[in-house]
């Protein structure tokens, strides 16, 4: 693959990670809705979006649209799935341990890419992954390290596993559509906003936001975290280092917890020095061949 093209796809895969770092600071001001509304909202505002790009610029939508079902069942099980099973982790099991076991999917991501032919399991990726994933134990548990797990949260440990397994294989099969366009995500879209509407109906009272500024949240998700950070991880995972954007993955609870304390809805802590040192170095051991040695690529952009 020509290595310019490669790093370009991981730098725009990357956006992704720095949009779901916003995804704590806006869901704290709408924590009043129900979290399946607050999904069908925000894939809804997320699909409207895509729409209203397509008839500006007259696209062909029937083209975007038209793709294989496998394609369709693996972005809308990865997009809907993820979510549904991480809010069922949370509802069976505490936050800390339902939140410690989703985070697998980053390792996952790095081991389960290892089985294509075109990847190998690398082991700075591998070292990377696993400080990432000892930055964000240290960061969830508060330095308290593995907290215990009980046999009556079994259901939502269950759920947290489906979770991480879902999008760690959504998003390294997503490799096999590479010929699916990225817009085409617009139509997932709109099909996890609707499954998110019945999920509402299903296990949830409504309660609408109440204020301008709730709404104006619930825009913001639809249209960064809950919305354009889909498509630019859909581009980065079909045409970037896979590995890479798994291990900076870590970045996004790292992130979320530093703009919380700058808006001063959370603490700055020495745990929170120590996490931050952790993801950054394993981050950095990582991607550091993908995104900053352009310079030992050949004379035309190749490996």
């Amino acid at each position: 693959m020509n290595f310019s093209t490669q790093r370009t796809a991981t730098l725009i895969g990357s956006l992704s990670i720095f949009m779901w770092g916003l995804l704590a600071l806006l869901t704290t001001l709408v924590e009043a809705v129900p979290p399946f509304l607050l999904l069908a909202l925000s894939f809804g505002i997320a699909t409207a979006s895509i729409s209203v790009k397509w008839i500006i610029r007259r696209e062909n939508i029937k083209l975007h649209l038209q793709q294989p079902l496998g394609a369709w069942l693996l972005s809308t099980t990865g997009l809907f799935g993820y979510h549904y099973f991480y809010f069922m982790a949370l509802r069976h099991a505490p936050p800390v341990e339902a939140s410690l076991i989703a985070y697998m999917w980053p390792v996952l991501i790095v081991l389960f890419s290892a089985s294509f032919p075109e990847e190998k399991l690398r082991w700075n990726c591998l070292a990377g992954a696993l400080l990432g994933l000892g930055g964000v134990v240290l960061l969830i548990t508060d330095g308290k390290g593995i907290v215990e797990l009980r046999t009556e949260n079994i259901l939502g440990y269950i759920m947290a596993v489906c979770c991480a397994l879902t999008w760690s294989l959504y998003s390294v099969f997503n490799k096999c559509f590479r010929n699916v366009p990225t817009d085409t995500v617009g139509g997932f879209c709109a099909v996890v906003s609707v499954l998110a509407w019945i999920a509402h109906v299903l296990f949830e009272n409504t309660v609408w936001p109440a204020t301008i500024g709730e709404w104006l949240a619930i825009v913001g998700l639809g249209t960064l975290p809950i919305g354009l950070a889909f498509f630019t991880w859909d581009y980065g995972t079909k045409h970037g280092d896979i590995q890479a954007l798994g291990v900076l993955s870590y970045i996004a609870p790292l992130l979320s917890t530093l703009l919380l304390i700058v808006f001063e809805k959370g603490e700055a802590t020495f745990i929170v020095g120590g996490a931050t040192l952790l993801i950054s170095g394993g981050a950095v051991l990582a991607a550091h061949k993908t995104l900053f040695k352009a310079a030992r690529s050949g004379p035309n952009g190749n490996k």
